[in-house]
């Protein structure tokens, strides 16, 4: 019978706890089990002494039996020091783009690439022409101003 140490999930909606269990590997997470060994409370501070909580004799006595830990079991076993801490490896790159999707990228960004030059020496000029166009109009409401203090 494969045997696995693994975690039974209970808590409600949105607040998980977990019961850290022997059981056959066939059955379902949250089925009939042989043996708890302890629990996890994820809620709570990642220092604080009461999330993971585990029997380290019945543990032990598991792993002498040919129970296998599920991987997050693993890593609560290794920072007990029970068993070694698990090599992890590198994952896969299946997310980023192909190199045939990237090609027309690079092209499109190489063919933009002097348009957005020419717009970068554009915009000086057209900042010169509103700054100029703005101290007109200033220039004529100072006048307008002194206008009617003239009337007065």
């Amino acid at each position: 019978m494969p045997v696995r140490i693994r975690l039974s999930r209970g808590g409600a909606k949105k607040k998980p706890y977990y019961r850290i269990v022997v059981a056959d590997s066939r059955r379902a997470r949250d089925g009939k089990f042989i043996d708890r060994i302890g629990t996890y409370n994820p809620m709570l501070q990642k220092d604080n002494p009461e999330r993971v909580k585990i029997d380290l004799d019945k543990a032990k006595d598991w792993l002498s039996k040919g129970a296998k830990p599920s991987e997050r079991v693993t890593l609560f076993l290794s920072a007990l020091g029970v068993v070694e801490k698990p090599i992890i490896t590198e994952k896969t790159k299946k997310h980023l783009p192909k190199k045939k999707a990237e090609a027309p990228k690079e092209e499109a960004a190489k063919a933009e690439a002097p348009k957005e030059e020419a717009a970068k020496a554009e915009a000086p000029k057209e900042e010169a022409a509103k700054a100029e166009a703005s101290k007109e109009e200033a220039a004529k409401a100072e006048a307008k101003t002194e206008e009617v203090k003239e009337t007065k």
